[in-house]
């Protein structure tokens, strides 16, 4: 398999955490994972070290403040890509994402610049979640690709895998969105980049352990981003095509 990271951001995850590590490891075992910890407060950072210090293939970036989740990637990518991955993958702590099903996001990777987990195609599912949790993101969404016109359909949704080649292309100094906007931003980047960005069915599983940190204002906020970026064109022209680091800690 061709060199592959995969990125799990955590904050105040130290239920999760270990689960997660232990299902990636077991589902892609030629993998390595990046747990970047923005300086949890439950000690969620000790835990991530005390599993790199056990496997090799666990890597730990320690971030000095809660800066978002699209800051924690930007970094990530940063560390990943300067390390020679040729394969990102985004992945959530709380067990959302299935590391079961990451096999078959990696298997269309090798046609396509950019795959997406998609729970709102032909095959993808969702699994705990109240109807109206159903409705907001399917009408978030709905909202965001109409008035984007992006062709994709699980455009908030964040299981997915980059190439190095694609966020190289997609210029990432101009994505600056650090929190649930960040993966609508990441796909205008891409779609306005001309990439091949292809949507495998996921199944979405709400978390068990620990709590969610989404609530109604952060997407009404993204809401608010979006329809700001439609009636503006952002995306269009990329201002700053460099990839500018940020100050951080490796462990």
């Amino acid at each position: 398999m061709p060199a592959t990271v995969v990125i799990i951001p955590t904050y105040n995850e130290r239920e999760n955490v270990g689960l997660i590590v232990g299902r990636v490891r077991a589902s892609v075992p030629d993998a390595e994972v990046l747990i970047v910890d923005d300086a949890s407060p439950d000690g969620t950072g000790a835990i991530a070290d005390r599993l790199a210090a056990d496997d090799d293939l666990v890597h730990v970036l320690h971030r000095t403040a809660k800066n978002g989740l699209g800051a924690a990637y930007l970094d990530a990518f940063i560390w990943a890509r300067q390390r020679g991955f040729e394969y990102l993958v985004q992945l959530d702590a709380d067990g959302s994402h299935l590391p079961e099903q990451l096999p078959a996001l990696l298997a269309a990777a090798g046609s396509a610049d950019v795959v997406m987990g998609s729970r709102w195609i032909p095959g993808g599912r969702v699994e705990n979640w109240p109807w109206h949790r159903r409705m907001l993101s399917r009408g978030g969404s709905l909202y965001s690709r109409l008035l984007l016109r992006l062709p994709q359909h699980d455009v908030t949704g964040g299981y997915r895998v980059y190439s190095s080649d694609a966020l190289e292309r997609m210029q990432l100094g101009s994505v600056d969105s650090l929190g649930y906007c960040f993966q609508i931003d990441m796909l205008l980047h891409a779609v306005r980049a001309r990439l091949r960005v292809v949507e495998v069915p996921i199944t979405f599983v709400e978390r068990t352990l620990g709590s969610s940190k989404m609530s109604g204002g952060i997407v009404l906020e993204a809401m608010g981003r979006v329809t700001m970026w439609g009636l503006t064109g952002h995306g269009a022209r990329h201002s700053n095509p460099a990839i500018a680091p940020r100050p951080t800690e490796d462990r």
